[in-house]
């Protein structure tokens, strides 16, 4: 996203006091796009196939990637998930950790912990990559709910993602009346509609701005964020 000063409605209609937080990984917590860029070319390579560019490869960074790979890729099913597995071995090796946490993430999660506001993880990313990437970043400690795509893509679709979360919040006796997901792609917006959440979208990551259409707000940086979530 390219706008920071774009406020989707005014930052003073959205502030409120939510009763739970929900975040997508990539691109709203870390800038993981290089590490899964690199895997990606390296599993074209292998597959002997040319290798997008550098700003085709982004627009794999959000969506499932099994139906990336078949809707981008002009792969079919079987031949999606065969090169899925090469991407996945190469991510686990190579990609996972080249990545970083965005500026003021980590002290916004702090603040919303100490806050006492429930917080989970709805990503389209492998729930066991997930897990690995936050506990590796010293981010885990602050989600109550870390909910992923399963290994074998039965989970994938932000929607299923953001049940699956919301499900596991509900076990743990969390009030969801005023939840709000924050995100990055209109794969997050669409998403969490689906359910009936809001989502306000990050400018930092790998979105565009129209993909900002449905969100209820837009920011551009996690001071921003903080006072939306914590007035």
């Amino acid at each position: 996203m390219t706008n920071p000063t774009t406020t989707t409605p005014s930052t003073a209609t959205v502030a409120r006091t939510w009763t739970c937080v929900l975040f997508d990984l990539d691109g709203t917590l870390t800038d993981s796009a290089p590490g899964i860029t690199a895997s990606l070319a390296r599993m074209f390579e292998t597959l002997g196939m040319p290798v997008p560019t550098p700003v085709e490869l982004v627009e794999y960074v959000g969506p499932p990637l099994l139906d990336s790979l078949q809707s981008m890729a002009g792969f079919d099913e079987a031949g999606a998930r065969a090169a899925l597995t090469v991407y996945r071995a190469d991510y686990a090796a190579h990609g996972a950790f080249d990545s970083a946490v965005f500026p003021g993430i980590r002290g916004l999660l702090q603040r919303l912990h100490a806050a006492g506001i429930p917080l989970a993880v709805a990503t389209s990313k492998p729930e066991t990559q997930a897990t690995r990437i936050l506990e590796h970043f010293g981010l885990a400690r602050y989600f109550d709910v870390i909910a992923g795509a399963t290994d074998d893509e039965s989970r994938s679709a932000k929607a299923d993602v953001v049940a699956e979360a919301l499900r596991r919040l509900t076990e743990q006796g969390v009030a969801l009346d005023h939840t709000v997901m924050v995100g990055d792609r209109h794969y997050d917006v669409e998403g969490a509609g689906v359910h009936g959440l809001p989502t306000i979208l990050v400018e930092w990551g790998y979105g565009s701005p129209a993909e900002a259409a449905n969100a209820i707000a837009v920011v551009h940086s996690a001071d921003q964020l903080s006072a939306l979530l914590l007035g």
